[in-house]
């Protein structure tokens, strides 16, 4: 189910919870005419997708595009990919800022303007090509807690029209295949005064209507007239929606760092020519349209040519679990005194006799998916931050059953026993410290590492992580293993550095080291609540968000292994029927889906 780096997507977690199949669309963004906030370049735009909830019509982030630097006609090759349901409003909204950090808080970038469509207005589109005016209204949304907040913030004039946005719509098919290539380019065009060129390609996808989808770039080569670039993989959906004869265009740019950059020639080809691999066939032509024309002698700009190509099937999360793997899920609870008193009803620890407290609602909403997916329903639950019976010392790595030996409760209802035993018996300290129990599951994770068994860590916290740089050392340590964390972060407090650890902008690192992956997804509960905060708005998308990542971690660790699933157990035999009153009904082996 792996999804590629350019792409974000809902996970298939959505079909595992009971909802209905849907069409899945690809959704495509270009602007052009963005407004230039930078001084001495041109805007380094980003778009950031946002969904609406059917219940609350609280706006969420779905996805951001990738950065690109110095352009205000950007064409973004990162899509959004959304199940489209034709009975229902689905509300989209597109913001669109300029970069000026790499922080992944919007609030510290300039606001270039949004838009606001349905998804079936792009669908219903001619051609499912949407054009709308961004806009810098009166108010923009607060990117945290999607509330009104003024535009003027970010240094807008409400009602100006600030360029166009383009929103193209394809339904994918279910094409599964995945196409690694590489390319090499000779005699290219010199383009630059005083070297040679930085040459790279881009690729796009035509479509019905005679336009093109933009849907990879390799790298820029620089100086160089003959570029080797490096192998790249793509979907065979987004090369051509499994369309073999659909036609392919590629253009070759000099890259220039003011994002002018200078175009050099392009040519044609389809996936059913690139499938023959390195051939005479797969030798292009580089050409210069304009250059062409103005020049009676002219030949080409260069060739481009194939070196290798290679097709596979992508194994999905759902073949793997099907095949066996089992997900070890582990629970840790923050116990430090910011938490409260759990004997007073302020207390984010408090035990009402009516309802359930913070932490127990989130254990509840995450654990009641995640359990089916391991067969002997046996959960390590584990406590940090307390001071511990007899003798007071304070503990980070401590089970809340009281056995050193085996801190596994029996499901979801035994993980509740024991934390609710541990409120009785321990003594809420501090300070807040995430790499012991970090390190305890990875522990864990590293004695399996044949892809049988995976590895997931719900850490349950109300405050400032106090041990940062170990907890980062520990999550880049357990990047390459077969584990993922997960934080969801309960009360009022900044969670800042739990952005931070979850790397979905910017990678973590330790000692100059990065994550080899993104192992850690962060929600904010209060996301989830209403404004008394004792009432979870819903348990369904608290887990969905929660668990949206999983699949594609676990699939990126098996890919990164060489890991493929194995096959489905096959059904047992039957034996033969004794007689129709006695005939035993035929029981195939069950999978935990």
């Amino acid at each position: 189910m792996e999804q590629p780096e350019d792409m974000a997507s809902l996970s298939e977690f959505d079909s595992l919870a009971g909802s209905i199949p849907a069409t899945k669309v690809e959704i495509t963004v270009s602007c052009r005419s963005l407004l230039d906030k930078d001084m001495f370049s041109k805007s380094d735009p980003l778009c950031v997708m946002y969904t609406q909830g059917m219940e609350n019509k609280q706006w969420r982030e779905f996805g951001r595009t990738e950065v690109i630097d110095n352009t205000l006609n950007p064409d973004f090759v990162r899509k959004f990919i959304v199940d489209y349901f034709f009975e229902e409003k689905q509300n989209l909204r597109f913001d669109l800022y300029d970069v000026d950090s790499k922080s992944p808080d919007l609030s510290k970038h300039d606001f270039l303007g949004q838009a606001f469509c349905t998804l079936g207005e792009i669908v219903g589109s001619s051609g499912s090509r949407l054009e709308k005016p961004l806009t810098i209204g009166t108010f923009s949304l607060n990117s945290r807690t999607g509330k009104p907040m003024p535009a003027v913030s970010n240094g807008g004039v409400p009602g100006k029209k600030c360029g166009t946005i383009i929103l193209s719509a394809e339904e994918l098919s279910n094409c599964r295949d995945v196409a690694t290539m590489q390319f090499c380019a000779n005699k290219l065009d010199k383009k630059d005064f005083f070297g040679k060129s930085d040459p790279f390609l881009v690729f796009y996808r035509s479509n019905e209507d005679g336009t093109f989808t933009i849907c990879h770039k390799t790298e820029v080569m620089k100086n160089t007239l003959n570029p080797v670039w490096q192998t790249f993989s793509i979907p065979v959906r987004a090369l051509c929606n499994g369309d073999y004869d659909r036609t392919i265009k590629v253009e070759v740019y000099d890259w220039d760092r003011d994002g002018s950059h200078d175009f050099i020639g392009e040519f044609t080809t389809s996936y059913r020519e690139l499938a023959r691999g390195q051939s005479q066939f797969n030798i292009y032509e580089v050409i210069n349209p304009k250059k062409k024309m103005k020049k009676k002698k002219y030949v080409n700009s260069g060739t481009v040519t194939l070196l290798s190509f290679a097709v596979e099937s992508e194994s999905t999360f759902l073949d793997y679990i099907k095949g066996g793997t089992q997900i070890n899920f582990t629970v840790a609870i923050d116990f430090t005194a910011s938490n409260g008193n759990p004997s007073q009803s302020t207390s984010l620890h408090y035990m009402s006799p009516y309802q359930l407290n913070a932490y127990a609602l989130a254990l509840t909403a995450v654990g009641e998916i995640i359990q089916h997916y391991d067969s002997d329903k046996m959960f390590p639950a584990l406590g940090f931050g307390a001071k511990l019976p007899p003798d007071g010392r304070v503990s980070h790595e401590f089970p809340l059953n009281g056995n050193q030996e085996n801190p596994s409760c029996c499901g979801i209802d035994g993980i509740l026993e024991a934390y609710h035993s541990s409120l009785r018996t321990v003594q809420l300290y501090g300070p807040t410290n995430f790499a012991p129990v970090v390190t305890h599951v990875a522990r864990n994770a590293a004695a399996v590492q044949d892809g049988s068994q995976y590895s997931v860590l719900l850490i349950i916290t109300d405050g400032v992580i106090s041990d940062m740089a170990q907890t980062k050392e520990a999550i880049v340590n357990a990047a390459k293993l077969p584990m993922s964390i997960i934080i969801v972060g309960v009360g009022q407090a900044e969670f800042d550095a739990m952005v931070e650890l979850d790397g979905d902008d910017v990678r973590i690192s330790s000692r100059g080291k990065l994550a080899e992956r993104d192992i850690v997804q962060f929600v904010p509960f209060r996301d989830y609540v209403d404004r008394t905060g004792n009432h979870v708005l819903s348990m369904a998308r608290l887990a969905r968000d929660v668990l949206a990542e999983i699949p594609d971690q676990l699939v990126s660790y098996m890919k990164a292994q060489g890991i493929r699933p194995r096959p489905p157990p096959a059904a047992p035999a039957q034996s033969p029927p004794q007689s129709p009153a006695h005939s035993p009904p035929g029981s195939p082996v069950h999978t935990h889906i």
